[in-house]
């Protein structure tokens, strides 16, 4: 128990630090980094159940720990999809409304029909 704590405990570090490494980075036009640096919040709540988890397999009894690990690992996984998946379709709505005619019609250039 003691491995998967001390590995629970690394993972919760380097998502966090990824997730406040995307979030210093400056705000950008390119939608895979606004998909990204939406995804970070999200990183940081995993980062929290991670280190939740690995102390839990540190100072529980095993049985206990075991079962909290499990959990607090998948709810972290679970948790960085639901963002991810979050982010990308606010991504492609917000690219489905500026491409083609939209709502500014004097200025697009498309010939719509």
């Amino acid at each position: 128990m003691l491995i998967a704590a001390v590995l629970c405990l690394c993972a919760a570090v380097l998502t966090a630090a990824m997730g406040m490494w995307l979030l210093r980075r400056p705000l950008a036009g390119d939608p895979v980094r606004e998909v990204l640096r939406a995804v970070a919040p999200t990183q940081l709540a995993a980062a929290v159940m991670l280190a939740a988890g690995g102390v839990a397999a540190l100072a529980a009894r095993p049985a206990t720990a075991l079962v909290v690990l499990v959990v607090c690992v998948l709810g972290a996984v679970g948790t960085v999809a639901a963002g991810c998946w979050q982010s990308a379709k606010l991504a492609a709505r917000k690219e489905a409304t500026t491409d083609g005619c939209g709502e500014a019609c004097a200025t697009c250039t498309l010939s719509c029909s």
